[in-house]
């Protein structure tokens, strides 16, 4: 996933200099939390696109100490990591790290309360990452094109893109065994289901070293896991309407799907949900479970679907009975450029949009 320069919206061509002044994103003096970051699968932590769009949520909240969760701090490396390596280690090694950045660590409390921002394979990793890091507290997840249910297919590689490749050659039919399951990422959110039962297949609750856990699955339930995720206040999932990159595209809903027939069952419908294994019927009837689609295939996203989740969802503590709505005024041409309303460059920014087609546009098999 790579996503590109900030860019102005195509459909804000519908605004004019006459638009009224924005309401300001954030009005409270209070310092907005933190915000984690974590890419997506062929990204890196440094990539100029995710700085943009970290740039963009300080620009939404003034003063948002932005941290970009990376495996390494050679971006190549980074980059690698998110193909080869063991996620729960991974993970492991993030969540030390993250306690000890002394701009995320509350010194009244020695904890790490923040708001977090997954992108695809990222987003499932964070979530994890909620659930089994100590010592870290999460106000707001939200994720982009996640697959909290799993992958039924391995996505394609780009035809120079070697690493991907490598990754999956090995998979093949090995997805199994221990050696793939310690080594390459994305086998350890590999699902594979009865489409005659609807149930997991046993091979996938024996071996699946990460996904099977971090979704409470297998038959040992670990109550921890639950309670970490009812605790969040907002748990936003986004799955973009026209994906083709995550088979099935439901899963960032946490639908499960039937291969053969297509046929979907909705996440309250599932078992997960019913006998509350990760703490998401507690969330949800508190009304803290947001189900959301954002135009485009696999990592398009538009600037104002981005400013309208971070004003929503992160910046300071809100105090009791706030609302998380946002104003329109908020999403106008000159709100979401950043600009002076009513100056030539609005106008300026729009033709350039209009010219060059510019948006967010993420790692796709086919670039």
């Amino acid at each position: 996933m790579h996503l590109y320069h900030l860019p102005a919206l195509l459909s804000t061509l519908a605004f004019t200099t006459a638009l009224p002044a924005p309401i300001p994103p954030s009005t409270s003096d209070a310092k907005p939390l933190p915000l984690l970051i974590w890419h997506g699968l062929g990204d890196n932590y440094a990539a100029e696109g995710l700085h943009s769009t970290g740039d963009l949520a300080a620009k939404v909240h003034p003063g948002t100490y932005v941290y970009y969760i990376r495996v390494d701090d050679d971006s190549s490396k980074d980059r690698s990591g998110s193909f080869f390596g063991n996620i729960t280690a991974q993970s492991e090694d993030i969540c030390e790290a993250i306690k000890a950045d002394v701009k995320l660590v509350d010194p009244d409390t020695g904890r790490v309360r923040a708001d977090a921002l997954g992108f695809s394979q990222g987003g499932q990793f964070l979530r994890g990452l909620v659930e089994r890091c100590e010592g870290l507290d999460v106000r707001s997840l939200v994720t982009f094109g996640s697959q909290h249910n799993g992958i039924a297919e391995f996505q394609k590689c780009g035809t120079y893109d070697l690493v991907c490749k490598g990754a999956s050659k090995l998979v093949g039919d090995n997805a199994w065994t221990d050696y793939v399951q310690r080594t390459v990422v994305p086998a350890q959110y590999f699902r594979e289901r009865n489409d005659t039962t609807g149930e997991p297949t046993e091979g996938y609750l024996e071996h699946s070293h990460f996904l099977a856990a971090i979704n409470n699955e297998k038959k040992e339930k670990n109550a921890t896991y639950a309670e970490r995720i009812a605790r969040l206040e907002t748990f936003a999932m986004y799955v973009f309407e026209e994906d083709t990159t995550v088979v099935p595209k439901e899963s960032g809903w946490f639908a499960d799907v039937n291969s053969t027939s297509g046929e979907v069952t909705e996440l309250r419908n599932r078992p997960i949900y019913k006998e509350d294994w990760l703490g998401l019927k507690k969330l949800d009837q508190k009304g803290d479970l947001v189900f959301r689609t954002a135009p485009g295939k696999h990592m398009e996203l538009e600037t104002k679907v981005l400013k309208k989740a971070f004003a929503e969802f992160f910046g300071p503590e809100r105090e009791d009975g706030d609302s998380k709505d946002v104003p329109e005024e908020i999403m106008t041409a000159e709100g979401v450029l950043g600009l002076a309303p009513g100056s030539q460059q609005v106008l300026d920014a729009l033709k350039s949009s209009i010219r060059y087609g510019q948006r967010y546009t993420g790692w796709h098999p086919d670039l």
